[in-house]
């Protein structure tokens, strides 16, 4: 076969991807990380077929996930950084029964979102993605778990490479947990932070910044930032909010963060990655923005673009004022 023929091949088939996901949704690699079993075993413990397991089972263990023993298959040191506490992300990011495993399945209409421009997950759920995190607290939990655990690798560099000791009160707009906020504040003693977003996660916050011992020092207020934002901040910030809406509802937020400071600080990647702007399209319906998009819309809200500054290797932060 062709070497190009072969390789997109690789690049479009569906089994390996599938077989992965699948194997993280049983919880495969925490079940056999100790104790080898059979397919035969395994399955009256899991409510599967035998033969469908055993030949999940095999394809696992050509890829290396899994290997074969006299006491039946067991996972391989590879195959645990699958694990739920393997630290990476990577068993919340592939289950089935997560938040963004679940919305990685619209992929399967992505044809909708390619000819329409708007999301596939309603085609597949019936409704929208924040929609169903507001009916299932377990898909709501998951994702502010994903947040953090995403944003846990750049704050650092977020902190370190602007200086937020500028703004006496910092308005976390969409702040999840507030890992970031909390971070902000540790290492800027003289600031105030204040942190919105649903009241569900919004209590989660609450414990982070006590944790952190800067309730003191905080504010959190739960509800929505379509909804009119607490004044008084000195800067508004919106980490990786817009990528998740599109246009309309974008506006939306600006609008909210224009009326309530004359400082609104965004940070997104600047479009740099084609699979992360369709996995926003499938997902939402929105995407990553060029510079020019993203001045092109708050310009609608008398926001200027007074600055951008590089944060980490994906993402950037611009200042605008009012």
């Amino acid at each position: 076969m062709d070497i190009d023929v072969r390789r997109l091949r690789e690049m479009s088939g569906l089994v390996t991807p599938m077989a992965l996901r699948v194997a993280v949704t049983l919880g495969l690699p925490d079940r056999l990380r100790d104790e080898p079993a059979t397919a035969d075993e395994l399955a009256p413990e899991l409510a599967v077929d035998p033969l469908g397991l055993d030949l999940l089972l095999a394809h696992l263990t050509m890829l290396g996930v899994t290997e074969g023993t006299d006491a039946g298959y067991r996972t391989t040191a590879f195959g645990a950084l699958l694990c739920v506490n393997a630290d990476n992300n990577l068993n919340n990011a592939l289950n089935q029964n997560s938040a963004a495993g679940r919305a990685d399945l619209a992929f399967v209409d992505l044809l909708h979102s390619v000819r329409t421009g708007e999301p596939a997950y309603p085609v597949r759920y019936g409704q929208g993605f924040w929609a169903d995190l507001t009916e299932q607290p377990h898909l709501r939990a998951a994702f502010d778990e994903q947040m953090t655990d995403r944003q846990r690798d750049w704050v650092p560099q977020v902190v370190r490479n602007y200086d937020w000791s500028r703004f006496g009160t910092l308005v976390d707009v969409g702040g999840g947990h507030g890992s970031l906020l909390a971070a902000i504040l540790t290492a800027n003693p003289e600031m105030r932070g204040h942190l919105v977003d649903l009241e569900e996660t919004a209590a989660g916050a609450r414990v982070v910044l006590d944790l952190y011992g800067l309730g003191g020092r905080t504010e959190v207020t739960g509800g929505s930032f379509f909804d009119p934002l607490p004044t008084g901040g000195d800067a508004y910030l919106l980490f990786d909010v817009l990528h998740d809406w599109d246009d309309e509802d974008a506006h939306r937020i600006l609008a909210r963060c224009a009326e309530a400071g004359s400082r609104v600080l965004v940070v997104e990647s600047l479009g740099e990655s084609t699979e992360f702007d369709l996995v926003m399209l499938v997902h939402f319906g929105g995407r990553d923005r060029r510079l020019h998009d993203l001045e092109r819309l708050a310009a609608v809200h008398g926001l200027r673009l007074e600055s951008v500054h590089r944060l980490t290797e994906g993402r950037s932060l611009l200042e605008f004022t009012r």
